[in-house]
């Protein structure tokens, strides 16, 4: 019973931010236009970036979005001065990221790429 409430809770959470979430095709065509653009568009358009890194004449640009949010727990037949007990579900935190590279070869965008729980 409790595996079913905990489900509820989650599918609930999952299908609010779905509805106000960006969905991986919204990223995509947003970023698209980057690509074969010069980096200084890009710097322009996101900002400096979180992270570099070179390999083999090509510069990686990372971009990090993070976010923490609290599930709301489900109470059981009973409370007990603030605690859970009785079958009841605590409240559950969970952490949102997605990580955007870009690809810089010439100092132009060649591509990008996702990473993460949060990237539509």
């Amino acid at each position: 019973m409790v595996q079913a409430y905990r489900t509820i809770v989650v599918a609930l959470t999952l299908g609010m931010l779905a509805g106000c979430g960006t969905t991986l095709a919204q990223r995509q065509a947003k970023l698209a236009p980057l690509i074969g653009r010069p980096v200084n568009d890009l710097i322009q358009q996101l900002g400096v970036p979180n992270r570099t890194y070179d390999a083999q004449g090509v510069h990686y640009l990372a971009y990090d979005e993070r976010q923490v949010q609290i599930l709301p727990g489900v109470p059981g037949p009973g409370l007990w001065y603030g605690g859970w007990w009785g079958g009841g579900i605590p409240p559950e935190v969970v952490q949102w990221q997605c990580e955007t590279t870009f690809a810089i070869a010439g100092g132009i965008v060649r591509s990008f790429s996702f990473h993460g729980n949060a990237c539509g």
